[in-house]
């Protein structure tokens, strides 16, 4: 009898725990173009990295004494790296252009951003975007220092959105009556 309780309690955990979760789906022009967002009503919004994003940099001896990530020892070259996981939330910073967004995902410092961009190719999903990118990894700037990622055409990070809660964010409108003579 006990074992049928505890196997109960699971399986309502289990149907319980889905729904408590964001249902994400990609941040894409169509979605942005649809409802033509403000600046202010994009900060409002919770974005979410599609996959892992990961960022190293090679460290010089004047460099050793990072205090944010994590120094390893890659092929015998000292490298600073820094995890950003898959489902991390982040905010808007600002628009660098019109169809790009900087987002942070980690608090300490307006520089500490990613750059993400719609991808024409990728049905208008916002991209990681790089200064440069090569077949293995592409450079970006991170709390104002350069960093590579590495990346496979297929597997770029993208920006994510709870559509859930998205549906939330609204423009306030209010129609005026008029004013009469008195």
């Amino acid at each position: 009898m006990k074992f049928f309780k505890i196997l109960g309690m699971l399986a309502f955990v289990a149907i319980l725990l889905p729904s408590c979760s964001p249902s994400l789906t990609p941040f894409t022009q169509k979605l942005y173009n649809q409802n033509k967002w403000s600046d202010d009503e994009l900060k409002k919004i919770q974005f979410y990295t599609s996959e892992d994003i990961v960022l190293r940099r090679e460290l010089r001896e004047s460099d050793s004494k990072i205090v944010s990530g994590e120094i390893k020892t890659v092929q015998g070259v000292e490298v600073e790296e820094i995890l950003i996981r898959a489902r991390t939330p982040g905010v808007l910073m600002f628009k660098p252009k019109d169809n790009s967004f900087a987002i942070s995902f980690e608090e300490g410092g307006d520089e500490k951003y990613l750059v993400f961009g719609s991808h024409p190719r990728k049905g208008g999903t916002y991209k990681l975007l790089a200064s440069d990118w090569n077949k293995r990894r592409g450079k970006v700037t991170y709390n104002g220092k350069k960093y590579y990622t590495p990346a496979s055409y297929n597997s770029i990070a993208s920006l994510m959105v709870d559509m859930r809660k998205i549906r939330k964010v609204s423009k306030k409108s209010t129609v005026a009556k008029g004013r009469k003579v008195d």
